[in-house]
């Protein structure tokens, strides 16, 4: 799992590469930090290369989401597969995220 991180457009981007299973989810979890302290912002994630996404990986998407939510930025996940896509319609993550 790859995780890059950086400011983009007054904002932040992350670009997630692999697989967001239980191990990577937990390393993850560290590495999203500027996300949360940023969290005022728009943070833009984006899933063009992210293979499979576990249970521990969306609690991950949560905490970001969560984190936006409460100080007022958003969050905007760009190109999912379809798997992904229909794991987030399945959880119901779909309509708690803009998706583009």
């Amino acid at each position: 799992m790859i995780f890059n991180i950086k400011e983009q457009d007054g904002g932040m981007f992350a670009a997630l590469s692999g697989r967001l299973d239980t191990p990577a989810a937990v390393k993850a979890q560290q590495e999203i930090t500027p996300l949360l302290e940023n969290a005022d912002k728009t943070i833009t994630i984006d899933c063009t290369d992210l293979e499979y996404i576990s249970s521990s990986g969306l609690r991950l998407f949560l905490t970001i989401r969560k984190e936006t939510a409460s100080k007022g930025g958003k969050v905007v996940i760009k190109n999912i597969n379809d798997e992904i896509k229909k794991v987030f319609m399945m959880t119901g993550f779909f309509n708690l995220f803009e998706i583009v």
